[in-house]
């Protein structure tokens, strides 16, 4: 199943940008770039989002893992930024938001907040209602934060030292028109 209405190419600033939603063998080594881009990671995170986008080519839709991507244009080609969502299973139309990140280089131009509209449209078609994100609630993070608040999630729960001693986790909620 396709979760974009049509593949495409969208101008930010000008810049042509694909939006696609098929997973392509070379996308773990973008995902990780992309995440170690940011320093916001530790290594095992970073191994984390690699392995979710291995998990779909191996799994395709039974994974549960769906995928946007968004690429440069030829020649020079490269994807810049992803979003990884899927349903939370044993509910009716709620999802996560597991991953969403840009590269550090095209920080600032408006792609997570594409990313973020597109992934919310995708759940829509998908027949989700809610979209559920978490994230640390450490001061590194306060970008982060910020981001989200100004997406329309609002902090549902804060549960304290969950990753570690002072660094609890943060769970925001967004509800889909």
């Amino acid at each position: 199943m396709s979760v974009l209405t049509v593949p495409r190419i969208l101008f930010i600033g000008g810049i042509p940008f694909n939006i696609r939603d098929g997973v392509h063998p070379a996308d773990p080594v973008s995902v990780r770039r992309i995440a170690e881009s940011s320093g916001f990671f530790s290594a095992t995170e970073v191994e984390v989002a690699v392995e979710l986008v291995q998990t779909r080519l191996f799994q395709g839709e039974r994974s549960g893992y769906y995928f946007l991507f968004l690429d440069t244009e030829a020649p020079s080609a490269e994807t810049v930024g992803y979003s990884c969502f899927g349903p939370i299973s044993c509910t009716q139309a709620s999802f996560d938001l597991y991953w969403i990140a840009v590269h550090n280089s095209c920080r600032r131009m408006g792609l997570g907040k594409l990313l973020l509209a597109e992934s919310e449209a995708a759940i829509r078609r998908m027949g989700g209602g809610r979209v559920y994100v978490e994230t640390s609630s450490r001061s590194q993070y306060r970008p982060t934060h910020i981001f989200y608040n100004r997406m329309g999630y609002r902090e549902q729960a804060l549960i304290p030292d969950f990753y570690a001693l002072e660094d609890g986790k943060i769970i925001y909620v967004k509800e889909l028109q």
